[in-house]
């Protein structure tokens, strides 16, 4: 049986239309489910679209439409990104789907029933942006830091999910690593604030938001959206909360097959909601929680978060009309180390694509096919080994140092050809010319193999040209 892989996104929220952000998680997840099928993995890949609460039903009543059409409308632009940046997931969640409005209820009752949440009185303050409850510590000069804005005071009668009681429990399992929280730092801030104060209970719904699902023991209430979305993560693989394993196993879906979840990427807004509200719903329904929880950075540009009013703002669909599908993943995953913020802009996107693909591998392709002509062996079917070194880098999220490995050889090879000039071999020395075009055969092979994760049609062209021995330009230079 082959070693199972669960990877998840975030569900996006649906708001307004996907940009570069959401683009960025989403490929890093992809190239990571990419990787783990080379080795042989059943892999299961895991993302969708958030789709309730007030902030869409708001957004919804001033594009004149009801949230339904809204929702879909921008829960079908998200599924075009992902074809076009050729995302490969295994399902596309949305929870406005009957089937995870159905689990949800169930979970709301089941939480119910085993005293987790209780009807009580919250106060606190409540950002519409994030469509949280924000705490005084999170506030920045008594403002949201994420939409600058004061959160309203808000005090409503609401059911509350006990956080106190997990507290302990969740603190251990963090500090044993079974709830791995990477990278470090993000691991170590969450131990602090779990320390330093006791969780206080967490409304898990709302009166007045009718664009929400609705409590099964309290109709006049929806359930908050975060409650919601994080369930997708168990929704997503077919989990049914009344079956017990055994049923599930029996029934042939995917939750007992694949959760826990080895890999759950989320950006750093979003750390604190899914390293406390979201493994303590997974301890009071008695489920295993996920393994990694990574955290990546935010992507800024000229050293400024982006945003319309600094018009520093990268739209996605213009970096694919500009670079195509495989060079817009290149160029995110190479801008440096996912987990931390990374910096770019379009002229600097511009500029590496030149020099790393048009220039780089777009010429070494061009050239080792070109002189390919005058040799007759056939490499293209050769065994690809993944070494160590491979498997560390991805094991630790470093696309960066993978992709600077792989570019180090293509650096090589380019020079080697400039230092051997095989077509001038292969005018008096065959035997040399031959084996010159053996390393540089086996090498763009390799190189192929490399990229395919992350860069999966240029990899495919660059070896179909190896067996052909044509080849066309596979990045053209942008002036």
């Amino acid at each position: 049986m082959p070693e199972k892989f669960y990877i998840t996104t975030p569900i996006y929220y649906v708001n307004a239309k996907p940009h570069i952000g959401h683009a960025y998680t989403t490929i890093a997840a992809d190239v990571l489910a990419r990787f783990q099928k080379l080795q042989g993995k059943e892999v299961f890949f895991l993302t969708g679209t958030d789709e309730h609460g007030l902030k869409i039903q708001k957004k919804a009543q001033e594009n004149g439409k009801n949230p339904q059409q809204f929702v879909d409308e921008i829960s079908g632009e998200f599924k075009k990104l992902w074809k076009d940046l050729n995302i490969e997931y295994s399902n596309f969640i949305r929870t406005t789907d009957p089937k995870h409005i159905a689990a949800v209820q169930k979970v709301l009752q089941t939480l119910k029933d085993n005293g987790s949440i209780y009807l009580g009185t919250y106060f606190g303050m409540y950002c519409v942006g994030c469509e949280q409850f924000k705490s005084e510590n999170e506030l920045v000069d008594g403002k949201c830091p994420d939409h600058n804005t004061v959160p309203e005071k808000m005090e409503e009668e609401c059911y509350l999910l006990k956080m106190a009681d997990i507290q302990d429990d969740l603190i251990e399992k963090i500090e044993k690593n079974e709830f791995w929280i990477a990278p470090e730092r993000y691991r170590n801030e969450m131990l602090a604030f779990l320390k330093s104060q006791k969780l206080n209970d967490i409304s898990i719904s709302r009166k007045n938001v009718q664009w929400g699902i609705p409590l099964p023991f309290d109709p006049e209430q929806t359930a908050y959206v975060w409650i919601d979305a994080l369930l997708n993560y168990l929704t997503g693989i077919g989990w049914d909360p009344v079956k017990s394993e055994a049923d599930h196993g029996a029934s042939g879906d995917n939750f007992s097959k694949f959760w826990p979840a080895n890999v759950q990427l989320i950006g750093k807004d979003i750390l604190r909601v899914h390293a406390t509200i979201w493994p303590a719903i997974l301890l009071h329904l008695g489920i295993e929680l996920p393994k990694v929880l990574f955290t990546h950075g935010h992507i800024l540009s000229d050293g400024k978060k982006m945003s319309k009013t600094l018009g520093n703002a990268i739209a996605i669909e213009e970096m694919i009309e500009k670079f195509g599908a495989d060079g817009t993943r290149y160029l995110l995953l190479s801008a440096g180390p996912f987990g931390q913020d990374i910096d770019v802009t379009m002229e600097r996107m511009i500029e590496n694509y030149n020099a790393d693909l048009a220039n780089g591998l777009g010429n070494l392709v061009s050239r080792v096919v070109k002189l390919s002509e005058n040799y007759e062996k056939n490499i293209s079917n050769r065994e690809f080994k993944i070494d160590g070194n491979i498997i560390e880098r991805f094991s630790r999220f470093r696309f960066d140092q993978e992709l600077k490995m792989t570019w180090l050889l293509v650096a090589e090879d380019n020079k080697y050809i400039a230092e051997t000039k095989p077509w001038e071999l292969v005018k008096n020395n065959q035997k040399a010319f031959n084996e010159v075009m053996d390393k540089l055969m086996r090498d763009l092979f390799v190189i192929a193999n490399r990229l395919m994760p992350f860069m999966p049609d240029t990899s495919e062209k660059i070896k179909k040209a190896l067996e052909t021995k044509q080849t066309e330009i596979l990045f053209p230079r942008i002036k």
